[in-house]
């Protein structure tokens, strides 16, 4: 049950032997990185079955916890594949680009699998300092630079709200394993205190969801930032926020059945989707256009926590495994496009790319009309589960405003589309596919179309583990 952990954390460390010791270690490395994010994510599949409580319950392995762990490593194999020839193009070829990658992948793990708060808060440092590096990998460029100290400072603000929220709660229970806190939330009721830790909590976690108003980090940094590095902060990154975002909604929903927080996740949910639906359609940059994109299906993921029943938590489940390949495949062609010097990344440099490339062509199409949640891609049942979830739950209203700002995100999805078959090439391309790159994204576009047009496949999966 711990072997995924345990063969992340030796990876890490052959990892860094290889560093030190060969000096074609940036050629090694992707593919032992690879075959060790595909080995640890099947293996935490397959080991859905078997639930259990470790070292006095701080770590839970088994049901979500599997799912989610499945996620960030097969995300992260795809990232790296992306990346293989693509960090020659931007500059930065070193091994320890990979080993970054290992150990936030580890504390995304750690983060998904927890029950202790103390446990949550070591998981996201660890995720969260590979991600300030990672975003900055590149020294040379002014940008990459500008992304990470911007991320650094907002990511160490966050980070203190959640610290200072988890002392409140701790100095309230006298614990900091959630099960605990849970068994007696009677009792806590009333306490101020413990309250206040627990919204702090949430606020801080909303940061790294980069839901509205604790956004504004995001267009930046998503742009500043390599784009496979992009495609990986704002996919596991956001699923690892959000599986604690699940897990804390245990101490949010006391005897009674009530969901406190639901007035604040309602509120951040219907911000985050009009605001990033409206934002994006003024944008010309590709990454930006997606960073905006991605505030906005954190808004309609933030429905389901909003709901907070049964069936909005297998939609948020189902909505972060699709919304991943849709992102990632999407940043993976960006990735093959964008010429040195962050050069080709503005939407014009698609036009006429029918012409040039079929193949990525219609791949991105597929992406785009997945992103805008049209069926049957995985996309649409996303939106679909977390709407129906959100119905069951009494929030028609929100499950309306999703569909507005889905019928909004719709024209700046198809602009793509549009550009890429019925605009003429305004610039000279060169488009060279590597078979790592064309890897990710074939896998990436089956994921998607697998999601979407046998969704049941995914939902049996989520619901032994739900269950």
């Amino acid at each position: 049950m711990l072997i995924p952990f345990i063969l992340m954390g030796v990876t890490i460390l052959i990892s860094v032997l290889i560093e030190i010791y060969f000096k074609r270690s940036e050629e090694i490395l992707p593919w032992f990185s690879a075959i060790a994010f595909l080995a640890a994510g099947i293996i935490s599949l397959w080991n859905i079955n078997e639930r259990a409580l470790l070292f006095g319950g701080m770590i839970e392995a088994g049901g979500i916890s599997a799912i989610f762990n499945f996620i960030f490593n097969v995300a992260a194999m795809l990232v790296v594949l992306a990346s293989a020839d693509y960090l020659k193009k931007y500059g930065t070829y070193y091994g320890e680009y990979y080993i970054l990658i290992q150990s936030s992948v580890l504390g995304m793990m750690v983060m998904a699998s927890t029950q202790d708060l103390l446990m949550i808060f070591m998981g996201l440092e660890l995720m969260s300092i590979c991600f300030y590096i990672l975003a900055g990998i590149n020294r040379k460029k002014l940008t990459a630079n500008e992304a990470s100290l911007k991320y650094f400072l907002l990511g160490a603000f966050a980070s203190g709200f959640i610290l200072y929220g988890l002392a409140l709660v701790y100095g309230a229970t006298q614990t900091t394993g959630i099960f605990t806190i849970v068994d007696n939330i009677v009792s806590m009721q009333g306490n101020i205190v413990f309250w206040t830790g627990v919204l702090l909590l949430v606020v801080g976690f909303s940061f790294k969801i980069a839901a509205v108003p604790f956004h504004m980090w995001v267009p930046d940094v998503y742009q500043g930032a390599a784009t496979t590095v992009t495609g990986l902060m704002s996919t596991a990154g956001k699923t690892a926020a959000f599986g604690v975002l699940i897990i804390l909604l245990a101490l949010s929903s006391p005897v009674n059945g009530n969901n406190v927080l639901q007035p604040y996740f309602a509120v951040i949910a219907t911000l985050s989707m009009v605001a990033g639906s409206v934002i994006a359609l003024s944008q010309s940059n590709l990454k930006r256009l997606l960073a905006y994109s991605s505030i906005a299906h954190a808004g309609y993921m933030s429905i389901g926590l909003a709901a907070n029943n049964v069936e909005s938590i297998s939609g948020i489940i189902f909505y972060l495994a699709a919304y991943t390949f849709m992102n990632i495949g999407a940043f993976a062609i960006i990735s093959v496009i964008e010429g040195e010097s962050d050069a080709n990344l503005d939407i014009d440099s698609y036009a006429g790319l029918n012409s040039r490339s079929p193949f990525l062509a219609a791949v991105m199409s597929l992406f785009m009309f997945a992103l805008a949640g049209i069926p049957p891609l995985a996309g649409f049942f996303g939106k679909y589960y977390v709407f129906l979830g959100a119905i069951e739950g009494g929030l028609t209203w929100l499950a309306i405003v999703g569909v507005l700002s889905s019928v909004i995100s719709v024209y700046f999805y198809l602009k793509v589309v549009v550009y890429i078959y019925f605009k003429e090439p305004q610039k000279d391309l060169t488009i060279n596919v590597s078979p790592y790159s064309l890897s990710a994204i074939i896998i990436s576009a089956l994921f998607v179309l697998i999601f979407g047009l046998f969704p049941d496949l995914l939902l049996r999966v989520i619901s032994i583990a739900v269950g």
